[in-house]
């Protein structure tokens, strides 16, 4: 089967499986500069709180795609290395607004400023249009993939 594959196909997919697993090395490297004892997927978790400042459980796990009960897991876990806190949401009692604490967002500030750092070191020699068009490519794949 895989001899009738398109070798354009072939090549995103090594391309892809080298992306994929530079990335679960970078997840880990970023996660241990804001806390040591945090998990690599976390991270993700801590980059939608930050551009959400403050966001229901409910509403996150929607927009994450994930369980509540998974998520409501590892909220307690950021929340017991002081780096998100949950608030009495004002419109329903029941409910809790997350956000990142002070700690919480000083320390993924400066190891996403490394993170970017990083990648603009990477891409500083690439044409501007290609930056773009790479970006525009990502987000379109992440979209329909």
């Amino acid at each position: 089967m895989e001899d009738h594959l398109p070798e354009t196909l072939r090549a995103v997919e090594d391309e892809l499986t080298a992306l994929l697993r530079r990335g679960r090395a970078l997840s880990w490297e970023v996660a241990r500069e804001v806390h040591p004892n945090l998990e690599p997927n976390a991270y993700g978790l801590l980059l939608w709180l930050r551009r959400s400042g403050s966001i229901r459980l409910t509403d996150l796990a929607a927009r994450l795609g994930i369980g509540k009960g998974t998520l409501s897991r590892q909220i307690a876990g950021l929340e017991g290395l002081g780096l998100v806190r949950r608030d009495p949401d004002p419109t329903d009692r029941r409910a809790a607004q997350l956000s990142l604490t002070e700690e919480g967002s000083r320390r993924f500030d400066a190891a996403r400023a490394a993170r970017l750092d990083q990648i603009r070191r990477t891409l500083e020699h690439w044409p501007e249009q290609d930056v773009e068009d790479f970006a525009r490519l990502l987000h379109r794949f992440n979209q329909t993939f």
